[in-house]
């Protein structure tokens, strides 16, 4: 066991993918794509060649199980079917009992039940599986890719398709690197700095590389390329029966939480978790506590030392309950300039401003302290309404900010790129607007957008980030509830406080949503003033300069020093971009 917390018996973690599925590739060339992402899994580096035909790679960082007959890629008994795959299936244990008389197990790895599955199955194993993953499957008889992305794309899968070759990869820079590609897409960047949308769910920052979106399997043959949605989010909330009653919901919904924690304490590994100083940290802190029954399971917290922002009051009263060991991780302005810089490598795209770079530190602590598992309590806030958007009648997508004012700085934009904006008509797949706004948020803002942050700053440290309250039955249950079981008065969601009020004091189960903020708008315009400025100068000498209007981007810039800074994403943008995109 490491240096605190909880040691489960399991047997895989976290990994990066890559394959070329093409009559021709470069082995050489390929390892170079694989070394980009190396972070991702640095205990061992596996190929299998089917030459004139396709490379699959795979990193792996492993904890337990190192025999070679464990790495990947892993190969079925008759070796016609070749897996790469990077996730966890959570339910493997059930899955391999499920499995037991079709296929004789080797390892005690769930790469091996989760290739089973396939094997049985077919396509259809998606529906049985519980998990966060992407994976590839190489058919060498058929010569027929088949690829898969798990239901809310926790884990990233990356492709392009040009000239009938079919290159996929963990990350961009993997792709960039193996297309010799670097061309970013007007089209979204356009949309990012009008709309601070972060591209459709196939949509990448790059021309010709897109996502594999969430909850969607593709197949590949000879040029021959299909994608196919499989999992069907908004039918499966409308066959859910709705009680109506209060005490039994809780009671379903709760049952449901305590065994989506208790899958994901499965590891062979210590397993800690974050938290913050809301609702959603407190609930996981109470169940993780009840539902190991060990309270040295480490937790981490970030802070600024700014008492206007840090949540360190209601973090400490929190652990004050359970005794858990509590890790403060400090981020400092002055650390911010060159750990922006380490970030937008591991990110590729861009992320979530200081926010982001302290959350970042975590893993790096985690990392340190040999806990290579943390949880954290993303989902919560779109299954059971908890912004203050969604009792509006707006399409506001941002937390806490008055609708009068705008974050975004369109009058910054050259016409050039002001043509390319095609704002995103998001799509209504329920009579209800107050589920839209939760299908928008699950699938195509609040969501993708912070999984990919969070992907990246975890495997940027090696550690594996896991999303209890993302499980797919928890949200399908919350979203298909009565909107007065989300929203009561004044009350945003209004049955997870009713569920907490029996685990922690009602002054931490009834504060209020709090943004999740840090001093950026204060650094920006004071301590790193000087290193904005010189992103600014970097921005205007760049390649892509003739997408931006410099002039009133200094007006703006000198109004945001002059007390107009009710935001600060703006200044960010440009920033990020300079990162991106240095000169």
């Amino acid at each position: 066991m490491g240096k605190g917390g909880i040691h489960i018996k399991y047997y895989e973690i976290m990994c990066g993918i890559a394959g070329i599925i093409s009559s021709d590739f470069s082995r050489k060339d390929f390892l170079k794509m694989l070394e980009l992402q190396s972070h991702r899994g640095p205990d061992n580096t596996g190929i299998y060649e089917d030459p004139g035909f396709a490379i699959l790679g795979h990193n792996r960082l492993s904890i337990i199980d190192l025999s070679p007959g464990s790495n990947q890629p892993f190969l079925d008994p008759s070796e016609r079917f070749i897996l790469s795959f990077n996730g966890e299936i959570y339910n493997y244990l059930e899955l391999k009992e499920e499995l037991r008389f079709e296929y004789d197990f080797k390892t005690n790895s769930d790469t091996e039940v989760l290739l089973a599955a396939y094997l049985v199955y077919g396509k259809d194993c998606l529906n049985k599986l519980n998990g966060m993953f992407s994976f590839a499957i190489w058919d060498s008889l058929e010569k027929v890719l088949f690829a898969a992305r798990d239901r809310f794309g926790v884990k990233p899968f990356y492709y392009s398709l040009k000239d009938s070759q079919l290159t996929f990869a963990s990350e961009i820079k993997t792709l960039r690197s193996g297309l010799n590609n670097d061309i970013p897409s007007s089209k979204v960047w356009a949309n990012y700095f009008a709309y601070g949308t972060y591209g459709e769910p196939n949509e990448t920052f790059f021309e010709e590389i897109f996502q594999l979106p969430a909850g969607h399997y593709l197949n590949y043959s000879e040029g021959d390329f299909t994608l196919t949605k499989w999992y069907h989010f908004a039918e499966n909330v409308k066959k859910i029966e709705i009680s109506g009653d209060l005490e039994e919901t809780k009671k379903t919904y709760l049952e449901l939480l305590q065994n989506s924690i208790s899958l994901r304490f499965r590891a062979d590994v210590p397993v800690g978790f974050n938290l913050s100083g809301g609702v959603d940290s407190s609930l996981l802190l109470a169940l993780v506590n009840k539902s190991q029954n060990n309270k040295h399971i480490q937790a981490f917290t970030f802070y600024t030392g700014d008492e206007r922002y840090d949540e360190l009051f209601w973090v400490k009263k929190m652990i004050s309950l359970t005794t858990n060991p509590l890790n403060l991780v400090k981020l400092v302005p002055q650390e911010v300039p060159l750990l922006s810089k380490h970030i937008s490598f591991y990110e590729d795209e861009p992320f979530g401003g200081v926010p982001t770079l302290a959350y970042s530190k975590i893993f790096e602590d985690a990392r340190n302290r040999d806990i290579l598992v943390l949880l954290d309590g993303q989902g919560m806030d779109e299954q059971w309404a908890g912004y203050d958007y969604y009792a509006t009648e707006n399409d506001a997508v941002i937390q806490g900010l008055d609708p009068k004012i705008s974050p975004f700085k369109m009058n910054c934009l050259s016409q050039i790129l002001r043509d390319n904006i095609d704002k995103t008509n998001y799509p209504r797949p329920f009579k209800d607007p107050l589920r839209n706004k939760q299908y928008r948020d699950l699938f195509h803002t609040k969501i993708p957008r912070a999984l990919r942050f969070n992907d990246r700053i975890s495997m940027a440290h090696s550690t594996e980030l896991r999303e209890p309250f993302l499980d797919h039955r928890l949200v399908e249950f919350a979203v298909a509830q009565p909107k007065h079981f989300k929203i009561n008065g004044n009350t945003h969601k209004f049955l997870l406080r009713e569920i907490i009020k029996d685990l922690v004091p009602k002054e931490i189960s009834y504060t209020p949503k709090r943004p999740l903020q840090t001093p950026q708008r204060e650094w920006l315009g004071m301590e790193l003033k000087v290193w904005v400025e010189e992103q600014l100068k970097s921005l205007a000498n760049s390649q892509y300069s003739s997408w931006f209007n410099h002039e009133e981007i200094e007006k703006e810039w000198q109004s945001y020093l002059e007390g107009e800074n009710s935001s600060s994403f703006h200044i960010w943008q440009w920033v990020n971009f300079s990162l991106l995109f240095p000169n």
